[in-house]
């Protein structure tokens, strides 16, 4: 009987040492076990249950490691919203006031940017009054003065079919010239202007429109402004057309901060070639009419807003923006009975003659009601005035 308990004894002894070894080199065992077969796996399971705890505190820092990138991903998924509201806010339309100590060529470059992106946005610019002559123009212009353009070409049809050249007019009436003129406004002074103006022509320049300046501006009731229409659009000689709109956006976009309208034509006379000067008082005059108006500019329908240092003057909301445009931009008819084809070509609308009803803007893809829209009139797609309009 004492045999067998000493036999187990040492069973007990070299089964701790074997367990030793085999948690000492798990990989050795792992080979043994598989060539040895059940008990082996025996003593896998029995080194895998005391290594688990060893295995479990390393998995731990892991799962934690997958965790902290998590973490960091949540950021990354904030940053993109970041970038989206940056891109959200040039909708809104932030431009960049130019330094107050901007150079000279920084100045021209600006400014010439300006009239080329408003050269895409009115190709079809041109002076909105009706003539036929140069008479008829330096007549108009005249007449133009406190009163818009519309109500001018509204009347002179009456005045030119009556009194068709400066012989003619200078012959007048008065009394019956100043019926005719009266819904003008100021009708006395500017009967007294175009009568003395025909009388100039007859008498001084035989009856014909000089075509130079210092003698333009010797006429009864021509200025400069004046002068300049007639010589850019009936003569075809550059010159610049300093108006109340011209003075205006020019100020707004910081191009001169002269009051003066001789030194404003001076100063920017200077930014520009001889060459640009008439369609640049075009492009200008223009967008001064029909989107930076002067109480209430339309700056978030404006598609030169990113280039204007002035943006939120005005209304930059695009909707109530958009509600503000005039003309053929908001729908509406324009100020000249007879404009250019290429006005009508773009979508602009003839304005109704004198007494007629002044049709309301149309719904998106309509006709203006009552409007006297030639075939050739309806809007050209991909237009710039019916995409910006």
């Amino acid at each position: 009987m004492a045999a067998p308990k000493k036999v187990a004894a040492p069973k007990k002894a070299v089964a701790p040492k074997r367990a030793a070894k085999t948690s000492a080199p798990p990989k050795a065992v792992a080979g043994k076990t598989s060539a040895s077969g059940t008990p082996a796996k025996a003593t896998v399971t029995k080194t895998s249950a005391s290594s688990a705890p060893a295995k479990t505190t390393t998995r731990k820092p892991t799962p934690a490691k997958k965790t902290a990138p998590a973490k960091k991903a949540a950021p990354a998924a904030v940053t993109p919203a970041k970038a989206a509201s940056a891109k959200a806010a040039p909708t809104k339309i932030t431009p960049a006031k130019p330094p107050r100590n901007e150079s000279h060529t920084a100045l021209v470059r600006r400014a010439r940017r300006i009239n080329r992106e408003l050269g895409e946005v009115y190709p079809y610019a041109h002076p909105e009054l009706d003539f036929e002559n140069p008479f008829q123009l330096v007549v108009a212009t005249v007449l133009s003065a406190q009163t818009t353009d519309l109500r001018v070409n509204q009347t002179t049809p009456a005045l030119f079919g009556k009194y068709p050249t400066p012989e003619d007019l200078a012959a007048a009436n008065p009394e019956e010239v100043e019926e005719i003129l009266r819904p003008t406004g100021f009708f006395r002074a500017k009967t007294k202007s175009v009568i003395g103006l025909s009388k100039a022509l007859r008498d001084d320049f035989g009856g014909e429109v000089p075509g130079r300046l210092e003698d333009l501006v010797k006429l009864p009731g021509v200025g400069r402004k004046t002068a300049f229409v007639v010589l850019g659009n009936a003569f075809g000689r550059p010159g610049i057309t300093v108006d109340t709109h011209f003075q205006r956006l020019v100020r707004r976009w910081q191009w001169t901060d002269a009051t003066e309208p001789d030194k404003i034509e001076a100063a920017i006379g200077g930014l520009f070639p001889k060459s640009e000067w008439t369609m640049l008082s075009h492009h200008v005059i223009f967008h001064g009419r029909r989107i930076c108006h002067a109480r209430k500019p339309a700056c978030g329908a404006c598609p030169i807003a990113p280039l204007c240092p002035a943006y939120g003057e005005g209304e930059t909301d695009p909707e109530k923006a958009q509600k503000l445009l005039k003309y053929e931009k908001g729908g509406f008819p324009g100020q000249r009975l007879n404009p250019p084809q290429s006005y009508l070509d773009a979508g602009g609308i003839p304005a109704p003659p004198l007494g007629a009803a002044i049709p309301s803007a149309p719904a998106p893809g309509a006709s203006a009601p009552g409007a006297p829209a030639p075939a050739s009139a309806g809007p050209a797609p991909g237009s710039p005035a019916r995409e910006a309009g």
